[in-house]
Formats: structure tokens, sequence, C-alpha cells
């Protein structure tokens, strides 16, 4: 799948690893110019050389999600040294793995600081200054994308407090497509199932990960690549009447 994404300037947290470095090469190859944002610049850095050498480009602005400073001064930076964000994609995460009479207040405040706090405070920053030029342009069309779970749709075992936080992603994004949808602005929301990315790529080759793969509906994971469809479509101008949903791409596990 294609789309013409040509001068569209596109934010995306979390670009260092994972499922954030394959949205930010996708978004590029199809035209964006691609903001990468997270912490560990040296990746962020290196993942644009990548991206320039295949012909896109790609900016490295340094964002610390759970400080709304850093925010700020990140969406800032773009502005200034790129341009106004047309497209958000929401992705900085993380998770613990642990039974609920476990968790810690430290563990709590800390998965719900970035996936959630982090999460609405990004998307608040963009879309302040997307809302202003809605103001001035009739016409105008912000997408964000924010990057939820199936483990906010149905609990999992061990990851308790993410599923949490991911439910609460969830309205999120229907609050923030309510509110901001008279502004041209689309929020969405993906909720992948298990990735291979390279955070858990071991543990698929483990006896726990291969008795999981075997629970799975078609016994199988996904690759990053396998949400590229969905990232584009919810982020192309043609889709303006899709704003507020919840899309799975888990391949089916959501409805066993």
């Amino acid at each position: 799948m294609q789309a013409n994404l040509k001068e569209k300037i596109a934010l995306v947290t979390g670009a260092s690893s994972g499922l954030g470095a394959q949205f930010a090469q996708v978004l590029a190859a199809n035209g964006a110019r691609a903001v990468l944002a997270a912490r560990r610049v040296e990746r962020l850095n290196a993942l644009r050389a990548q991206i320039v050498a295949r012909g896109g480009a790609a900016y490295v602005v340094p964002m610390d999600v759970a400080d709304p400073a850093s925010i700020a001064a990140a969406v800032a930076q773009v502005e200034k040294d790129v341009g106004p964000i047309d497209i958000l994609v929401n992705n900085a995460g993380v998770s613990t793995q642990q039974r609920l009479t476990d968790v810690t207040p430290a563990d709590f405040d800390y998965v719900f600081g970035i996936n959630v706090r982090g999460a609405f405070f990004v998307a608040q920053e963009v879309a302040k200054r997307m809302i202003e030029r809605a103001k001035q342009q009739a016409d105008f069309r912000g997408r964000i994308v924010n990057i939820a779970s199936v483990a906010g749709l149905r609990v999992l075992a061990q990851i308790g407090v993410y599923c949490m936080s991911k439910a609460a992603v969830v309205q999120m994004t229907r609050a923030q497509a309510l509110e901001w949808g008279r502004y041209g602005i689309n929020v969405n929301a993906i909720c992948p199932g298990y990735i291979r990315t390279e955070i858990n790529d071991d543990y698929w080759d483990t006896d726990g990960g291969r008795k999981l793969i075997q629970m799975l509906p078609r016994k199988r994971v996904g690759n990053p690549a396998d949400l590229d469809a969905v990232l584009l479509m919810l982020v192309a101008d043609e889709s303006q009447f899709v704003n507020g949903a919840i899309i799975t791409a888990d391949d089916g596990l959501s409805v066993t």
C-alpha cells in the first residue's frame, strides 16, 4: 500500500527502535518528512542516516515524553527547524511483566507516566498548534494516530498495568476525536497484537515464547511491517471520514 504524503511533516515518538522506527521509515518512504523523536539520540541519528540513504527526508529531535517541558521544547523545535506538524504517530510506550500483587507504586507510575500521561501531553501539544492552523485554514487536515494495543481491549496475563494503561489510551483517543474533530484533526488508534521487534525477539525462541505462539489464532507473531497499511490509511488525506476509530491489527487475537 502507498499513500501520497509529499510535503507532510510527520512526528513519530519512540522512534529509536521497534514499531516507532518502522513507522518513521514507512512514512518517509511515502514522501513525508519524518521527524524522529526519542531520548536515545544516537539511535535516532543512525535511523535518520538509513532513511536519507534510501532517498527519504528525516530529522532528529530529542524528546522525553515523561517530561512535559521536553515535549513542548521538542515540538517547538520541530516547528522552527522543519515546519508545522501535519501527522503525529504517538507511539512511545513501556511495560512491566509481573503479577498485580507485585506491582509497586513506582512500577505503576512508570507505565502510566509514559503510556498515558506522556501520550496525552504529546497529543495535546501538537493538537494545540494544529487547532491554531485550522482557524486560519478552512481545509486543514491533521492526523493523530495513538498506538494502543490489543491489551487495551482484552486482559493479557502478567501485564495487567500495561493493559490498564492501553485501555486508557483507547478512551483518550475517542475523547480527542470528539473534541478535536471539528478542527479537521482526525484522531484514531491502532491496537497491535503480538509483534516481533528487537526488544522481544529473543523471547519468541524460548519455551514460554513458543508456547504462547501455539496459543495464538494462527500460531504466529507479526512483524512491524504488518502495521504499515493500517498506518498509511489513517494518515492519508483520503481517510477524512475516519475519526475516533480503534483498529485492531492482531491476527484475530481479540476475537478468540
